[in-house]
Order: C-alpha cells, then structure tokens, then sequence
C-alpha cells in the first residue's frame, strides 16, 4: 500500500515549527491589542463573491489561484485567499458603520493554488490588521507604525526595509493608467505573456512582474508620482512626515503598486532578503473602494498582512518542552494510584507526565528525554507509609515527602 501524504503545497505543523508560527501570533496579537485593536475571526469559506466583487475578473488571485467548489445547495463558495474582504463583509454584516473607527486584528489559515516556494504554501497563516473609517493618513502612519514595531518586537526588524509608495486617488491613477499603457505598448512584442495579458485589464500589475525582461522594461516606466493631483501629492507628503516623526525609515519605490481598483493612496510593504524571492514579510495599503463594491456604504478603510510561514522562518526562538515532574510506579499496576495524584498536580498549574511502562531504567532515560525536572517514584514502602519518594533528576537528592509538602516544593 502506497504511504500516505500530504497534499502538494500544505504542510503539517510539528512543535517546533508551530512553536515559532505561535511566537509570531502572539506577538503580533500583542501588539495589536497595545494599539487598541480587537480581535476577530471570519469563516476560512465565504460565498465566492465576498473576494470576486472587489477582486475582479483581472486579478491573478480569482482566474488562477482560486479555491472554489459548491455545496450540497449549489451555493458557490471560495477559501479565502486573503483576510480583509471577510473582515470588511463581517464590519458590514453587523452594523457597524454608524459606529466608525473600528479597528481589528484576526489571524488564521488562507489558501491560493500556486507554485509552492520557500514561505510560500497553497494552505498558509497570515496575520492582519485592518483599520476602518478613518480617511486621515494619519490612520495609514498608524498602521505602518503597529507593522514596524510588530517586526521589532520579533526583533527581525534589523533584516527588514520598508518601501513605500502612493497611488493617487481615482483621478490620479487613470492618468498614469493611461500614460503606462502608452509606454508598454511600445515594449508589447518583448513583455512576458502574463504582461501582455495584463496589459488591457491590468496594467499596473505588470510592474509587480518578476520575469527578467519585464523588469528591464518597467525600470524606465513612468514614475506614479509624476501624475498625482494637488490632493494625493499632499496626502503622501503628509504620510512620509509622519514615518519621519516616528523615526521610521523608507525608501519611495515608485514602481510599489497595487492593481486592483478598490486600492488608493498608500502602498507599502516590508521586504527581507533573507528568504529569497519571496522577500515581502508583510504588506499594506488604502483601500477606501472596498467596503462599496461588497454592498455597503463608502467607508475608508487601510491595514495590513503579515505571512506567518515567512517570519517563522526568520526568528531563532526553539520549542522546547521541558517537564516539571514525571510520575513513575514500581509496578504498572501502581499506575491506578498515579492518576488522581497526577490530576492534582495539573490542577495547581504543574506540567505532569505518568510513565507508564518499562523498568525503573527506561523510565529515567524517559524523564531526561523530556527534560523532566522532578520524579514523583511510588514502590510498595511509599504506599504502605503513604508517601511518596520525591527525586531532583538533576542533583539525583531524594527524600520522602506527602503530595502538599512535594506541591508546595514544586511551586516554589
């Protein structure tokens, strides 16, 4: 019978590695919650139209990297290839737009079918934050503020650059649109067949494309800040003063764009070199459009999205799963007696194991397998006297103690 596996591009997750994707949770959790962001959870399945509405039918997210199937009522449904649109339909769905700003956090698995990579999976955890209702770029330096010092609290931030960039508002963007289109057309016979694609439907993500001679065309593009009007110019302005006040450094990477339409103004990411090609940590932006096109009122929205897989591979912090006190019988049928002494001793908050089989031996090369600090040793004399032998495993100093003076010891 052939062994069986897992599914190409998803991985399990053994202590160690989910010890650092938990490391990674937790401080960004944190940090967010410093910040005044609550939490929420979005189903890992939406009707199909949560991401096809604002996504389109250009975007590379819906034509290639689609999870869709239908269920037993033919409704179709889509795993979610990324967070904000399920954030934005449950911001909707509860009422909250009367109540604005809102702020929220959320983590959890997403899906994309895609040529898996270094950090880069068909089932992979993202971490996000989305803040909506506050037009002011003073809410886009708030949350490239909680990104920057999310990063430093995993102390990776010395590995990491920021790059930011601008995409006007709808007017400014529809005549670089225009200006781009013109200056490719011209490169159209040497751009890879993806761009040429691209070209008619969505052009700006042909400044994303990471084929060689893609690149070596796009380098001479037209620069989107050449087009903005009076209105996005300050507000990008305004933006980059506040990184400067906050003592945040950047690069302007004029070719840093977004290609679908809901997207506005602020674009940024945080970018390693440490992981390859997949070098983008975490990436943000504006994104005011979103909340209309699922149905809703015009409601301001920018946040962000860090991959958990990437950052996890970046951070030195190791599993380690060290044992207060292990529990051992002379014979297995002492196991019996083990059990309530074990339950006691998880119920005052110490980490226990019953070794359960073999001689007095293995037992003790099982205790310093799981770095077990103490052993509880029960023998017919213990039970008679009714106490227990009580051993440090690294001294090797015994003596005979009652379970309340053995806790009492165990806790201190």
């Amino acid at each position: 019978m052939e062994k069986l596996r897992t599914v190409r591009g998803v991985h399990d997750l053994l202590p160690n590695e989910l010890h650092k994707h938990n490391v990674v949770i937790n401080a960004g959790l944190d940090i967010s919650d410093k910040y005044n962001y609550s939490q929420i959870e979005t189903p890992i399945f939406e009707f199909s139209e949560v991401f096809t509405k604002p996504l389109g039918k250009s975007s590379d997210i819906v034509t290639k990297e689609n999870y869709i199937f239908k269920d037993r009522s033919e409704d179709e449904l889509m795993l979610r290839p990324e967070g904000t649109s399920g954030v934005v339909r449950a911001f909707l769905n509860a009422g909250l737009v009367q109540d604005v700003p809102q702020r929220f956090s959320y983590y959890g698995p997403m899906f994309r079918y895609e040529r898996p990579q270094k950090g880069r999976l068909r089932q992979f955890k993202q971490l996000g934050i989305e803040c909506l209702g506050l037009s002011s770029s003073m809410a886009d330096i708030e949350v490239i503020s909680l990104g920057h010092d999310f990063l430093n609290k995993l102390g990776v931030l010395d590995q990491i650059h920021l790059t930011i960039n601008t995409l006007g508002d709808f007017e400014s963007r529809q005549k670089y649109r225009n200006a781009l289109i013109n200056y490719l057309e011209d490169y159209k016979a040497k751009l890879s067949e993806d761009s040429i694609r691209r070209l008619s439907i969505n052009p700006l993500r042909i400044l994303d494309s990471k084929d060689h001679e893609d690149q070596k065309i796009i380098q001479n593009a037209p620069n989107i800040l050449d087009f903005l009007n009076f209105e996005s110019k300050t507000r990008f302005e305004e933006t980059c003063k506040g990184l400067d006040h906050l003592n945040i450094k950047y690069n302007i990477d004029k070719n840093l764009v977004r290609g679908l339409d809901y997207y506005c103004h602020t674009a940024f990411e945080f970018v390693t070199n440490k992981l390859g090609s997949q070098g983008t940590v975490l990436a943000g932006g504006r994104y005011d459009g979103l909340s209309k096109m699922l149905g809703g009122s015009d409601i301001s929205g920018v946040g962000w999205a860090a991959g958990i897989e990437r950052l996890a591979l970046m951070i030195s912090s190791e599993f380690v799963n060290e044992t207060d006190v292990v529990l051992m019988g002379q014979a297995e049928s002492y196991n019996y007696l083990l059990l309530p002494i074990m339950k006691k001793l998880i119920l005052e908050g110490i980490k226990s194991e019953i070794i359960y089989t073999g001689n007095f031996s293995k037992k003790f090369k099982r205790a310093n397998k799981i770095k077990a600090s103490y052993a509880i040793i029960l023998g017919k004399e213990e039970i008679n006297k009714k106490i227990f032998k009580f051993k440090d495993l690294t001294s090797g100093f015994e003596e005979l103690l009652n379970l309340d003076q053995i806790i009492k010891k165990l806790k201190n």
